[in-house]
């Protein structure tokens, strides 16, 4: 969203040319999509996108500024987009909008509609249905641990290898919830003499750094806001990283683990691949970093092939 200044002050020639066809259907939608946004504006409360209430409002509904803020746009920016002003808007700052404003799909494409900007249809299970090919692919990995994460590391998808060394049942399932087994609960909930990741201290303000950079482009939706919430009542150390506001990219790190039956510490290198057709998910590969390490996946290994029936 680096070019938002840009498209502020940036007009559409077509518009401008009242004559043309093109200039004439853009000034009908216009004034339809001023009134959408001020519509769908209204009806959003600070409430519902967790900001207090504050002093008496002469508005229904989240003020312009606060839309702004939370869609991660220009105050200036967003108040010629809803006043109709012949501005340019990317699909991702109309997504950032659309995601404030808490429109549904048919919604969403209306405001691209009007907005003049291509609509692509997403189905609605994209990014979190594993394809046969990526597991297969996570399979070639083993005996490398890998997994697909989602944007908040949620388990989409993993190999054997990654199942034997982080403990994971076959089902992705917690234990006793059925929840999608997720990464940030299992290292910030569980016990810390029983956790898998050694320095937490270092390791962790880097997990919640990432996880806060694809916050930004899910601000107000349901099920973010409710992980991030749950995560920080369950967890006092989560709330306090998530609090600082650090971010960080995605990319590759060393880490440190321990399982409980080897008795000894594995130092990996986490590597991040990206996966066409699923947006903000990503295959992370774990790789031993010395021969300590990859002699106790071996003996991790031979001793799960010994305990077999």
């Amino acid at each position: 969203m680096g070019d938002v200044t840009t498209m502020a002050t940036t007009e559409h020639t077509a518009g401008r040319t009242t004559g043309h066809p093109a200039g004439r259907a853009a000034d009908r939608r216009r004034p339809e999509l001023a009134a959408f946004l001020r519509g769908r504006r209204a009806r959003v409360t600070p409430q519902d996108v967790g900001m207090p209430p504050g002093p008496r409002r002469r508005t229904p509904g989240l003020r312009r500024e606060e839309v702004a803020q939370l869609s991660g746009v220009g105050v200036t920016w967003y108040t010629w987009l809803e006043q109709g002003r012949p501005i340019n808007a990317s699909p991702q700052v109309l997504d950032a909008v659309a995601r404030t404003l808490r429109l549904d799909r048919p919604e969403r494409e209306h405001l691209y509609q009007l907005a003049g900007v291509p609509f692509a249809s997403v189905p609605e299970a994209a990014g979190q249905t594993v394809a046969a090919d990526v597991q297969g692919i996570l399979d070639a990995l083993d005996p490398l641990p890998a997994v697909v994460y989602n944007a908040r590391y949620d388990l989409l998808a993993t190999n054997r290898g990654y199942r034997l060394l982080f403990q994971v049942p076959p089902d992705l399932r917690e234990p006793g919830t059925g929840r999608v087994a997720n990464a940030m609960w299992t290292l910030f909930v569980t016990p810390e003499g029983m956790c898998p990741l050694l320095f937490r201290e270092s390791e962790l303000p880097v997990m919640v750094g990432i996880l806060r950079s694809a916050y930004g482009r899910h601000v107000g939706e349901p099920a973010w806001e409710e992980f991030i919430r749950d995560l920080s009542e369950a967890s006092d150390y989560f709330a306090e990283l998530w609090r600082s506001g650090n971010v960080a990219p995605p990319g590759q790190y060393i880490k440190t683990f321990r399982h409980q039956a080897l008795g000894g510490e594995l130092r990996m290198a986490s590597t991040s691949l990206r996966i066409d057709n699923m947006p903000e998910c990503r295959i992370v590969v774990y790789s031993p970093v010395d021969e300590e390490t990859r002699a106790l996946l071996g003996k991790l290994r031979a001793d799960n092939e010994r305990s077999r029936p």
